[in-house]
């Protein structure tokens, strides 16, 4: 395995600082209610006036670009940072609709991995705003990993880029057209495989992931969670360190090829209870005289403002 790394907050670089510079402001304004009511009445005034200023010159910008240049629109609207800014200004040139197909285009290397894909069906109008209707189709419908999908891939990449929506329903495809197709809320597929907790997790760049080699396998701690990655080609895969049937530590496991099985499979067996797991397909176990369906934790890994990042609920490890 390869050495283990854990990522601190102080490496994050500076295209990825931008995504908690909201926080940074919204602590600092908090900060200044200890000061009195004048003095948070002023830093809230100022920030607003400052918001006003770079949204009027940014409003400018977009003006003179749709004049002269107006093909550097989409190129504008393609880069997160500056996409969320022509969101709070009202500035974006794309449909709400538009904006979450191409949202969902991202993440579908991640649910193609997993043997899955997601369609929009419609942006409806909810009582307190738009509401999202997405259906799942391929494993992502019922394997282990679908409500992790939903609710670290999906729903984030669709947030950031809508976020005027108010909730996200999925549709349950059905194999059968005939038979009514179900309509499941995000956060009640969340709660049959999550505790409330669960809402504290967060995503974490873990750039070291990169240097995996081709059927190489490697150890990382993340947030306090111990992580397994391994690259079966081009593709890298991420799951929690823990042995579906035994629960132990995968640490020592190594990648192979069925024999006969085509190129792109990989199979990680654990070094201790000796099962098997299908890395490419979120992470199922192989073995026919399992008591019960076993399978590894699959862990979200997306590239995200050119950065490897996983979606992991922060542990206490003790280590200080």
């Amino acid at each position: 395995m390869a050495s283990t790394g854990q990522q601190s907050p102080e490496a994050l670089d500076d295209e990825t600082r931008w995504r908690s510079a909201g926080d940074r402001i919204q602590n600092l304004l908090d900060a200044s209610a200890g000061s009195g009511t004048v003095v948070r009445e002023r830093a809230e005034q100022l920030a607003a006036e400052l918001t006003d200023l770079y949204g009027a010159a940014l409003e400018r910008i977009i003006s003179v670009t749709v004049e002269t240049a107006p093909e550097l629109v989409d190129r504008f609207a393609a880069d997160e940072l500056v996409a969320s800014l022509m969101l709070v200004h009202g500035l974006h040139p794309h449909s709400l609709e538009r904006r979450i197909s191409d949202a969902l285009d991202s993440v579908r290397p991640y649910l193609g991995s997993h043997g899955g894909d997601v369609t929009l069906l419609e942006v409806a109008n909810g009582q307190d705003g738009p509401v999202v209707r997405l259906e799942f189709a391929g494993s992502c419908k019922s394997c282990p990993s679908s409500a992790i999908t939903l609710e670290y891939a999906v729903e984030d990449a669709v947030r950031a880029a809508a976020p005027e929506i108010t909730s996200i329903d999925v549709v349950a495809a059905q194999p059968d057209s005939a038979t009514p197709s179900s309509l499941i809320s995000a956060d009640s597929l969340m709660s049959r495989v999550h505790d409330k907790e669960t809402s504290a997790a967060a995503w974490y760049p873990i750039p070291d992931i990169g240097d995996l080699g081709a059927g190489e396998v490697g150890g990382f701690l993340i947030a306090g969670v111990p992580i397994l990655a391994c690259r079966v080609g081009d593709d890298l895969f991420a799951y929690r360190d823990r042995c579906g049937r035994c629960h132990d530590s995968m640490a020592g496991a190594a990648l192979h090829r069925p024999m006969g099985a085509p190129i792109g499979q990989a199979v990680l067996r654990c070094p201790r209870c000796q099962a098997h797991f299908d890395v490419v397909h979120a992470g199922a176990g192989l073995d026919e005289d399992a008591e019960t369906a076993v399978h590894l934790d699959p862990i979200p890994l997306l590239r995200r403002d050119g950065v490897l990042s996983v979606a992991v609920l922060a542990e206490p490890t003790g280590v200080m």
